[in-house]
């Protein structure tokens, strides 16, 4: 099974978007889950990640602009992204913490414009 990563799209530096991605059950209630980008010619990184208790850790070019949150009724993580820079286009992924190659869906492309 691949995850599945949805609700990109084209925004204006300071919009907002949120992504989506729903894991089977299995995936989901076991794991840490984590958001993942990649843009154009740069290693894919983590952009943050959220326990299953809820704990949310990010990376510092987000930190205070991105929030992730979990939904165990729908196995659903979703990505908060505001007051967003073009540094933010790539595309995004979503994966346990400890990323699986299993589990790398085609993400979805996030755009931001100057």
């Amino acid at each position: 099974v691949q995850l599945q990563a949805s609700g990109g799209g084209l925004v204006q530096a300071g919009g907002s978007l949120r992504l989506s991605c729903q894991a089977p059950g299995s995936i989901f209630s076991r794991n840490i889950m984590g958001w993942y980008r990649q843009a154009p010619g740069k290693q894919r990184e983590l952009v943050g990640f959220i326990s299953r208790a809820g704990s949310t850790k990010y990376a510092d070019s987000v930190k205070g602009r991105f929030t992730i949150s979990r939904d165990a009724a729908k196995n659903t993580v979703y990505l908060q992204m505001n007051i967003m820079k073009p540094d933010d286009t790539a595309g995004y992924y979503c994966n346990t913490w400890r990323p699986l190659d299993s589990l790398w869906g085609q993400g979805t492309q996030v755009t931001v414009s100057s």
